[in-house]
């Protein structure tokens, strides 16, 4: 029996193994998710969208169907379950093109959603700040635009509900021109907050204090963690992204030193590109860290799977070489509740994924504090061996904040002019060598 506003779901994966196998492998380097493990997964982000999962299927077959995904056998299959189960919408775990879209829509008369759809919409329901709204709208009217043609159902049907949270249902009757020009709108406002954010930075960075991102895959206990070590009111919450709205908070460590510590968005497989690029300005937290703390949900029976995907991501928005500390969350529920050796552990539960940028690895729960201190250590220890060395920049002189940065942040020896450029000679440390590596010359 669902309670108001929920809606009965049915779900539907494809297990084309042998391809979704070696893409999983190329991309991440770690074992891919089996079809039913991401059904799994999907069932999970149904929840927290608000819906009610009444069954799922599992289509097997060596390639999807050019035009319902799954074939007409197992469409007309789908089609009983909808009719049985009274479900208001059918959720794929994999994207949909326009025709299939349609195609199924038109069969099932009902509303059909893809995975990416409902992570847009699951991001449109936590997104609190301006930013995060304009972010999510941004994302989903990317996703929308070359859909406009092939939907069906789902456009015209009114009442609200999962898929059509955000631009709302005057976007959907709204043409191409229009979109457009609400995609360039976005794009000037996120600018701005963009350029803000840059301020804010700058500021953060005028004062010398190492910043530190906490970056894994969503629900894996960022926030709880954030919250223990800084003392803030984060909203933790176990369905996923419950986090949308990055949070920077003070942490004193054992040293007395100060450091910045920043929560951002969890990641997801199979994370909508979409959603990278409209998230850029509060990745921007991640990608200007020095050093990352990966927390992993030691619980989770796919955990070396996760850190491959976190992985795989912090690479592509440019965060790939920043050193980690593997933060191994959740001991609390593991099945012994014996003393954890945190390198054993990391070695046991991270496998293949463990990569030679993470430099050192804690256990800890979050939730009860046990190790947490241990982390502030590893960071104080990590910090110390942020190694001085010389080196050379050629920066333009317009790029003022890089040159107050280098001066901030490390000892400049020599300064010269040659033209429109900035000639620094500096003993710097690895970390700001790292960010400032585009300006480096021999």
């Amino acid at each position: 029996m669902t309670s108001a506003g929920q809606e009965r779901a049915i779900l539907v994966g494809l297990d084309a193994t042998l391809r979704s196998a070696k893409l999983a492998r190329a991309s991440t380097g770690a074992p891919p998710f089996t079809a039913a493990e991401s059904l799994e997964e999907l069932k999970t982000l149904a929840a927290s969208a608000g819906a009610v999962v009444e069954s799922a299927i599992l289509q097997s077959r060596p390639a999807p169907d050019s035009a319902t995904l799954i074939g007409s056998g197992k469409l007309k299959e789908l089609q009983d379950y909808v009719s049985a189960a009274d479900a208001g919408m059918v959720l794929f775990d994999s994207e949909l093109t326009p025709t299939q879209q349609r195609n199924l829509e038109r069969a099932l008369d009902v509303k059909v959603l893809d995975r990416t759809q409902l992570i847009l919409d699951i991001f449109a329901r936590r997104a609190r700040t301006r930013e995060g709204q304009l972010q999510v709208e941004l994302a989903q009217l990317n996703y929308m635009l070359p859909r406009l043609s092939g939907h069906g159902a789902s456009m015209s049907r009114l009442g609200g509900g999962i898929g059509t949270r955000g631009p709302g249902e005057t976007k959907l009757e709204t043409d191409r021109r229009r979109i457009r020009n609400r995609i360039k709108k976005l794009n000037d406002d996120l600018e701005h907050v963009r350029a803000g954010r840059g301020v804010q930075r700058r500021q953060r960075q005028s004062v010398p204090l190492a910043t530190i991102a906490l970056v894994g895959y969503t629900n894996a206990g960022k926030s709880t963690l954030f919250n223990r070590l800084t003392g803030a009111a984060v909203l933790s919450d176990p369905k996923m992204f419950a986090t949308l709205d990055p949070t920077v908070r003070h942490v004193t460590l054992p040293s007395r030193r100060k450091v910045l510590l920043s929560d951002t968005v969890g990641f997801i497989r199979n994370l909508p590109t979409t959603l990278i690029k409209a998230f850029r300005a509060t990745l921007e937290e991640v990608v200007e860290a020095s050093l990352l703390l990966h927390v992993v949900d030691a619980s989770a029976p796919h955990a070396s799977q996760q850190t491959a995907h976190v992985t795989s991501v912090l690479h592509d928005i440019g965060a790939g070489e920043t050193r980690q500390i593997a933060v191994l969350n959740k001991i609390d529920v593991l099945a012994d509740h014996e003393p954890v050796d945190s390198h054993l552990l990391a070695q046991r539960i991270l496998g293949e994924s463990r990569t030679p940028e993470m430099s050192g690895a804690v256990a800890v729960s979050a939730r009860n504090g046990q190790g947490v201190d241990t982390i502030l250590d590893e960071i104080d220890r990590f910090l110390a061996l942020d190694r001085m060395s010389r080196a050379r920049f050629q920066i333009p002189a317009a790029e003022g904040a890089t040159i107050h940065l280098l001066h901030e942040r490390a000892r400049v020896l020599e300064t010269r002019y040659d033209g429109d450029q900035c000639i620094l000679e500096a003993e710097v440390p690895e970390s700001i060598k790292k960010r400032l590596s585009r300006w480096l010359i021999e």
